[in-house]
């Protein structure tokens, strides 16, 4: 029978509490540009001018229909070689994630734009408002509303997509965690620890999201 120790973890603490700042740190900066290239990219969707409308649509159905681990791969082996320029690997991963989660933020986006009643729009054209002041004023208010929650559980998948970073030797936790195993050879303990990691952060995460979506309801 396997015998658990968990004991020799505490020598690796350091590594541990560096994965886990790297691991929040890459969160951070990926749901930050993949939240304004979303924006972009979902008002872009609803452009009336096909040369913007277009692009926008192809670079969605791109990001969403290619595996992100693939993604982070080829932005950091592949690009470089057909732009002829040097990328590091944090650049790579976090354009990588940022251009992946953007492409989900733009659906959510665009979907809760739509989602207000055209009347509205229409009958604040009627009182003499530019576009402009229609989607600042009138739909934005009421179609972030709607939006918050599904904007928030992405943000916790952009999270949990960080642990592919490790694929190209960046020390978030998984790849401190492979670190440790390689020189203890003790998977189970190592990874438990990482998954315990993992869930202290998420479970609050989605506590404070559920606690949103039930406000949203009411």
């Amino acid at each position: 029978m396997y015998q658990w120790n968990f004991e020799f973890l505490w020598e690796y603490r350091s590594l541990f509490a560096t994965g886990l700042l790297y691991t929040l740190g890459y969160t951070v900066m990926c749901i930050a540009l993949g939240l304004l290239v979303g924006l972009i990219a979902g008002m872009g969707q609803l452009s009336h001018w096909a040369v913007m409308r277009w692009p926008m649509k192809v670079y969605v159905e791109l990001f969403r229909s290619t595996p992100v681990l693939v993604q982070i791969i080829w932005f950091y082996y592949a690009l470089p070689v057909l732009l002829g320029i040097e990328m590091s690997p944090g650049m790579a991963a976090v354009l990588a994630l940022s251009l992946y989660g953007g492409a989900f933020y733009s659906e959510i986006i665009r979907g809760g734009i739509i989602s207000i009643e055209v009347g509205q729009s229409e009958a604040a054209r009627a009182l003499g408002m530019t576009r402009f002041q229609i989607m600042h004023r009138v739909v934005l208010p009421q179609a972030l509303r709607r939006m918050t929650p599904p904007l928030l559980n992405q943000s916790i998948m952009q999270l949990k997509n960080t642990s592919l970073v490790s694929i190209v030797a960046l020390p978030d936790l998984v790849y401190q965690a492979q670190a440790v195993v390689h020189e203890t050879y003790r998977p189970l303990e190592t990874y438990t620890l990482i998954a315990l990691m993992y869930l202290a952060v998420l479970v609050p995460a989605t506590s404070l999201i559920k606690r949103l979506e039930r406000r949203a309801d009411t």
